[in-house]
Parts: C-alpha cells; sequence; structure tokens
C-alpha cells in the first residue's frame, strides 16, 4: 500500500500550473456608489473625514485602499488630538472629616 498522493495534471515533474485563462471579452463592472448613509457626527473635521468616504464610490476596488486608509488616517489624528487638548479644571474635591484632625 502506498501512501503516495497523485500530481494533478498539469504539474508532473514539478511544474507550476498554469493560471486560468480570462474569459474572452470579461470587463469588471464599473464602479457604482455604495449609497451607504453617514449621519453627521456634529464634529466639522470629522464629518469632512467622512465625506471622504464618498470618493471611493467613483473608484475601482483597488483604489478603494487609498481612500479607506486616508479615512483612517484622519479619524485617528481626531482622536489624537482631544487627547491633546486640555480639559475643564476638575471640579473642587469635597471637605474629607479627616482634614480638620489636629
Amino acid at each position: 500500500m502506498s501512501d503516495a498522493v497523485p500530481e494533478p495534471a498539469g504539474q508532473e515533474n514539478g511544474a507550476a500550473p498554469e493560471p486560468q485563462q480570462a474569459e474572452a471579452g470579461y470587463e469588471p463592472a464599473a464602479p457604482a456608489p455604495l449609497d451607504v448613509p453617514r449621519t453627521p457626527t456634529g464634529n466639522a473635521e470629522v464629518d469632512a473625514r467622512l465625506a471622504r468616504l464618498a470618493d471611493a464610490d467613483h473608484l475601482a476596488t483597488d483604489g478603494h485602499v487609498e481612500v479607506y486608509e486616508d479615512v483612517h488616517r484622519g479619524l485617528r489624528d481626531e482622536l489624537t488630538a482631544l487627547d491633546a487638548r486640555p480639559g475643564p479644571p476638575a471640579p473642587p474635591s469635597p471637605p474629607s472629616p479627616y482634614d480638620r484632625r489636629s
């Protein structure tokens, strides 16, 4: 009994399989809007970044990555900027009963 697995046709002698031929006359579909609703956030910078997603509607699929990465980078920068802004001052602490010890 042999554990050898037969080679698929076209791969004898270590030959690589040939790529499948594309059908003659095949062309990918043209870009079409996805019509994904974008609800405004109220933050002008964030809304502008999200509006940039509409640019992907007019690009072939391989162009979407650049738009998505740009939007992601911009949103990440907006979040980082929020961390850098000083917040409101902390409210004063209520007096502690231990503050009056002598």
